[in-house]
């Protein structure tokens, strides 16, 4: 698990869903206290589908 100073919050230019590494992506199968940068590649927006590429880190 990340350390709390490295667990910031991402947010998604598409459709404004942030991800919030306390929380994970249960829809996505992502455990809580996943750091942003350690999301699998293949992880997709739960809302809207946007790549990683698409969000901007709130941290």
């Amino acid at each position: 698990m990340a350390e709390p100073k490295d667990m910031y919050q991402c947010q998604t230019t598409n459709c404004g869903y942030i991800y919030d590494p306390d929380r994970g992506d249960r829809k996505g199968k992502i455990q809580k206290g996943t750091r942003f940068e350690d999301l699998p590649e293949d992880w997709k927006c739960p809302v809207c589908g946007a790549s990683t590429q698409a969000f901007n880190c709130l941290g």
